[in-house]
């Protein structure tokens, strides 16, 4: 069939609002069984966000099952993003509960047990634990505790552990503490040795951090401790993921000497640290979640390591199987271009991963004998398991490399030109541009399906997915180039990505958008506020603020905004707020009520003001939702009416889904 002509942006797509909001969930995290069942941990935004553990069928072809009863949540929220909200060891399972944060017990089996709490009940969700794990030796579970009952804004956070056998629910005990963060507490197999990562203010974890072993007497108590990695002050470095091999050797991932994430070892009685493979590559990403779990060992005859891995170089995943005897790297070919966590169980490996036509699922894999090469791949959970049906309407990710400000320095962006297999534009026109500025900012953008990109490609829209400088996956120099300069160096490259398109023919000049949500919401107010590039943009639950965000931040981010920023006046001087009387060009705001992270008196200060001046704006607040959107119904909503405040206020064209628009103030008579 002819192609149907017709306006960028005014084409009729399959891959609707609707489609992208039950699309919308998320995995977080996964483990195994005692008989090797997979169960994984997903949030709905059909159910509101609630997230569930589901366990695979036993049989192919069976139902999948919900563990997680309909009066339960599993989610933490410690360090306000959470991360590591359950365990399984045996038929054992251990969750944090969302509403009152409590850790449960819940025995799995053919008829799984009524879960039953094991910490106090503080009258609250005031204390939160994430990141456990069992120590089998001494029947209890160890885990990161972070207790705001005695100070909500400065909570204190320790590891603890928590008996297990007792039929009376004790108070958790303090196993190490003092510092101002900890993660990844990692017992041995004998339980005669505790592994843990902590750090100190005015440090994030991916600044410096350090790793240390604790020697546990017979009572339980760490005896002794000694700093692996981190406690030299002249080597900087981040430690994580701390993991002991069955034979009880300690391996974990740092960035010492190239700035890259690479594996390395604990030679014990020698006191050293030796690098398992060098490569200069990521092999993990920055903590803001945790129960990262980037690398982990295959079961092997031989008297060697054998370790299954991911790293990230040049804008893209692999997985690869290192033998640390041969010192050798082989890489797996399999379809996936971004991968986050790996398990393994024999010589099945468990990924979390993405590419440009998978959406964020979970595959199993299966190696060869050699361990050399994946004979099997399957797709077990999907986050969006329809996707496939509209894979010709897909825009594959180009990656692009771009000039900076900085003379030899270079960016990166993922770009998705309008792509619909039904229609085409006229010759003459160029696609009005969306280019999205992500979050963190410490995170990155992936060049991985997702539906929401492709809800504005497949409806003649060009997209780019930024990742400025300061953004990870290239290494500590890469990241580090924001530290001073936020709201500098995002603003530039994300303003030099919109014209180099531009200067490259692929978009139209005057018709370039913005949108970010979080920290990619203040580089959209920003290069709003401070240049001229683009026509319009959408804030997500935005900064707009930089010293009120500053005073009124959580724990975990508290010094985060000076190491980005600096003083109170270069806070002042690089805040959208301040300087209302340089926006001119139409702005959209959402944000939810319940946002902890970033105060919803940000977006109502940003609007009245650009409502005070003139300029077309609109303030959408959504009740009940947190630091990002989890209910399928704003999700949907968001989108829509990004894409029609677009088209009305910079689109010169027609919207062919029927969405009704919102009132645009000093644009709707």
């Amino acid at each position: 069939m002819a192609k149907i002509t017709a306006p960028y942006g005014s084409w009729k797509s399959p891959i609707t609002a609707d489609l992208v909001s039950v699309s919308g969930k998320h995995l977080e995290g996964f483990a195994l069984d005692s008989h090797g069942r997979l169960i994984w941990l997903e949030s709905r935004p059909s159910e509101s966000g609630r997230a569930v553990l589901v366990r695979e069928p036993e049989k192919p072809g069976d139902e999948h099952t919900d563990i997680t009863p309909k009066e339960f949540s599993v989610l933490t929220t410690a360090q306000e993003y959470g991360g590591g909200a359950f365990h399984v060891s045996g038929d054992v399972l251990i969750f944090s509960n969302c509403d009152d944060q409590r850790l449960y017990k819940q025995i799995l089996g053919s008829k799984d047990s009524t879960p039953v709490p094991i910490t106090p009940d503080y009258g609250g969700p005031v204390v939160r634990y994430a990141d456990g794990v069992f120590d089998s030796c001494l029947n209890r579970y160890v885990t990161v505790r972070e207790d705001h009952r005695g100070n909500s804004v400065h909570p204190t956070t320790e590891i603890v552990t928590i008996g297990l056998s007792e039929d009376n629910i004790q108070e958790p005990k303090v196993l190490v503490g003092g510092n101002d963060f900890y993660a990844f507490p990692r017992m041995d197999t004998k339980g005669e040795r505790l592994a843990w990562i902590e750090w100190s203010h005015p440090n994030m974890h991916w600044d410096k951090a350090e790793l240390w072993v604790g020697y546990i007497s017979k009572s339980g108590d760490v005896c002794k401790r000694i700093c692996v990695a981190g406690g030299n002050p002249s080597l900087v470095e981040s430690p994580t993921e701390p993991k002991w091999s069955s034979k009880g050797e300690l391996f974990f991932i740092t960035d010492r000497n190239k700035g890259f994430w690479n594996i390395y070892k604990w030679i014990e009685h020698k006191s050293e640290v030796q690098a398992v493979y060098s490569l200069d590559a990521e092999f993990t990403r920055p903590l803001w979640n945790f129960g990262i779990s980037s690398y982990d060992f295959i079961q092997s005859n031989e008297q060697t390591n054998v370790i299954a891995c991911s790293y990230r170089q040049n804008g893209k995943s692999y997985l690869g199987v290192i033998d640390e005897v041969q010192n050798s790297l082989s890489v797996i070919d399999i379809s996936f271009t971004y991968i986050t966590n790996i398990i393994s169980w024999g010589d099945l490996l468990y990924i979390n991963g993405a590419s440009a036509i998978h959406p964020l699922s979970l595959a199993k894999v299966a190696l060869d004998d050699h361990k050399s090469k994946a004979v099997d791949f399957q797709i077990i959970w999907s986050s969006s398991s329809d996707s496939e049906k509209y894979k010709s309407y897909f825009s594959l990710p180009q990656l692009i490399e771009f000039p900076t400000d900085v003379s030899g320095q270079n960016a990166y962006a993922y770009f998705y030109p309008p792509c619909n297999p039904d229609y085409q534009a006229s010759q003459e026109e160029k696609p009005p541009l969306l280019l999205e500025s992500h979050g963190g900012p410490t995170d990155e953008a992936r060049g991985t399906l997702n539906l929401s990109i492709q809800y504005w490609t497949s409806r003649g829209w060009a997209f780019v997915d930024v990742n400025y400088g300061g953004s990870t996956g290239y290494g500590r120099e890469y990241r580090e180039r924001l530290l001073g300069s936020w709201g500098i160096v995002d603003v530039n490259d994300c303003c030099h990505c919109a014209t180099f398109l531009v200067d490259d023919g692929k978009v139209d000049g005057e018709r370039l958008c913005i949108t970010g949500c979080s920290a990619g919401g203040y580089t959209t107010l920003a290069s709003l506020a401070f240049r001229e590039t683009f026509k319009a943009g959408a804030s997500l639950y935005g900064v707009a603020d930089l010293n009120s965000l500053r005073a009124e931040m959580h724990k975990f981010e508290s010094h985060y905004i000076s190491n980005l920023v600096g003083s109170e006046d270069a806070c002042f001087e690089r805040s959208p707020i301040n300087f209302v009387d340089k926006f001119s060009c139409p702005i959209i705001l959402f944000q939810g009520l319940e946002d902890k992270v970033v105060n919803p008196e940000q977006s109502r200060k940003i609007y009245l003001a650009l409502k005070k001046k003139g300029l077309p704006v609109a303030l959408v607040e959504y009740e009940g939702e947190p630091h990002g959107f989890r209910k399928g119904e704003n999700i949907k909503f968001t989108l829509e009416q990004q894409m029609v405040f677009f088209a009305r206020t910079v689109g010169r064209f027609t919207v062919a889904d029927e969405i009704a628009p919102i009132r645009i103030e000093n644009f709707d008579k």
